[in-house]
């Protein structure tokens, strides 16, 4: 997904000048307080931030008003006008240059907690864009999805998971408005894929964090048609939603029961939490219990089952002594080298090929994900290369990409209730170029695991729109799986 905030169809005409029609740049929904800053050069000259305006659903914001906006959410499907005054509006047709930058907070991934009250630190994400526009008055049409795919192979009753994916697997195309939320599971029927569905609340659903009636109608009628099966529900706790201070113990337990509650309104069994805060678990048990739902910890790169945070997640754990408490094993903590679709991505934002060595010699080591972070930026700025070119990827390089041993998840396997089935490509000989399927599919069927991985196609992040077909991929993805499982099973 390119990390941008406007594209070839982005400049619009407009009687008070131009508009620019924005894309979030992330895969989730964002608060408006994310935004921190937003300028716009129009042929050469910035226009002063006093003429322009964000206008969301009809209501117009300054710029300088974005960061109070902790109440209003950025629906990633929606494409906000940067609204900018100027004496002679353009005309369409026309071509002019454009450059806008903008730099965004990710609330949900806290990098430290604050300080006396103080609001904590998150992950950045940077973006700077120079684009030749024509100015157009429509968006531009969605190109054709590849056809022709063969039909997957019949499921068998003695293959040991269950498959399915997350939605998060198209973001970017949902994101670009390729799809509506039937549209896309009308692709998923028909490339075969399923039968387990699971979304990212923050990205699917426009009345984030609260699951509407009309969601529900929806999902349900798309679910009856194509016989498919809730599998997971992913709930983001935006501990930064506030630009002054991180979210109280109450305000989070209150989100997290709103997201249990969304859950079970739309039939999930699991929700996949993000905080297991011994005081937090404490108060959501007996919710998670009234409403019948496994909660399940995400255990995701760069850590790995015994990471000392999963320590004492595990500690938690053993002392609530509850049977809805597990985890969610992500495949990206177990990978055995960097994703060729992120050493690409890297390269078009100008790493050369000692940055893009140095960058895999750097995450290879043992070093904690912060250490590492810091000395490959440390790195890119002796050479004077400003990281704030990588946007966010300077950062996502490390806690995306994991190089834990597999055999780590047999140690809890008891207390795997999901799987995040993470991979980034599949190659011309149908497999995942940095992390070994066939081995995983070895490790958990030996531990007894019997439940749903869940595809979780992460290229997004690095790919361009339209690069490759990610549905596509995921049902290669799943042509690995079955091939990986029916190699363990005995000839007959």
């Amino acid at each position: 997904m390119p990390n941008g905030l406007i594209d070839d169809a982005s400049l619009r005409v407009h009687p008070e000048g131009f508009a620019i029609a924005l894309t979030i740049p992330w895969y989730r929904s964002l608060w408006l307080s994310s935004v921190t800053t937003l300028s716009v050069t129009f042929d050469g000259e910035e226009v002063p931030q006093g003429d322009l305006a964000f206008e969301l659903d009809g209501i117009r914001y300054s710029i300088a008003e974005l960061p109070e906006k902790s109440d209003v959410i950025w629906y990633l499907q929606a494409h906000p006008r940067l609204i900018a005054r100027r004496d002679t509006p353009i005309g369409l047709g026309e071509t002019h240059d454009v450059v806008i930058h903008g730099e965004l907070r990710l609330p949900y991934m806290q990098i430290a907690p604050g300080q006396d009250g103080g609001p904590g630190l998150y992950v950045p994400n940077i973006v700077h864009q120079a684009l030749t526009l024509t100015a157009t008055d429509r968006d531009a049409p969605p190109p054709a999805m590849e056809t022709g795919v063969a039909a997957p192979p019949t499921a068998s009753e003695a293959d040991p998971l269950r498959l399915g994916l997350t939605l998060y697997s198209a973001s970017a195309e949902f994101r670009a408005g390729w799809f509506d939320f039937d549209a896309l599971l009308d692709r998923v029927a028909e490339l075969g894929i399923g039968p387990g569905i699971e979304i990212v609340a923050s990205q699917m659903v426009p009345t984030y964090p609260v699951v509407s009636d009309d969601f529900v109608r929806t999902w349900r009628a798309a679910f009856d048609r194509h016989g498919f099966d809730a599998s997971a529900f992913g709930a983001n706790l935006d501990m930064g939603r506030r630009r002054d201070r991180d979210m109280t113990p109450d305000e989070e337990f209150e989100f997290s029961e709103l997201m249990f509650q969304g859950a079970k309104k739309l039939g999930f069994p699991l929700v996949r939490i993000q905080s297991a805060k011994p005081e937090l678990l404490r108060r959501l048990l007996p919710i998670a219990e009234r409403l019948e739902l496994k909660l399940a910890y995400e255990i995701h790169a760069p850590m790995g089952p015994n990471a000392e945070p999963i320590q004492r997640v595990r500690e938690t754990y053993a002392e609530l002594d509850s049977p809805l408490l597990g985890f969610v094993a992500d495949f990206s903590a177990t990978m055995h080298s960097m994703s060729p679709t992120l050493l690409r991505a890297v390269r078009r934002a100008g790493l050369d090929d000692e940055a893009v060595q140095r960058l895999q010699d750097v995450w290879a080591t043992d070093a904690s994900m912060r250490e590492r972070q810091d000395e490959f930026i440390g790195y890119l700025r002796a050479r004077d290369f400003d990281p704030g070119r990588l946007g966010s990827f300077a950062h996502l390089a490390f806690n995306m990409h994991g190089h834990v041993d597999p055999h780590e998840w047999s140690e809890i396997m008891p207390q795997i209730l999901h799987v995040h089935a993470k991979f980034y490509d599949i190659d011309e000989n149908g497999q995942e170029p940095a992390i070994d399927y066939p081995e995983l599919v070895r490790v958990f069927v030996d531990g007894g695991y019997r439940g749903y991985w869940s595809s979780e196609w992460e290229g997004h992040a690095f790919a361009e729109l339209g690069e490759v077909d990610p549905l596509v991929l995921v049902r290669r993805q799943h042509d690995l799986i079955r091939r990986s499982m029916r190699a363990l099973q005995p000839a007959s």
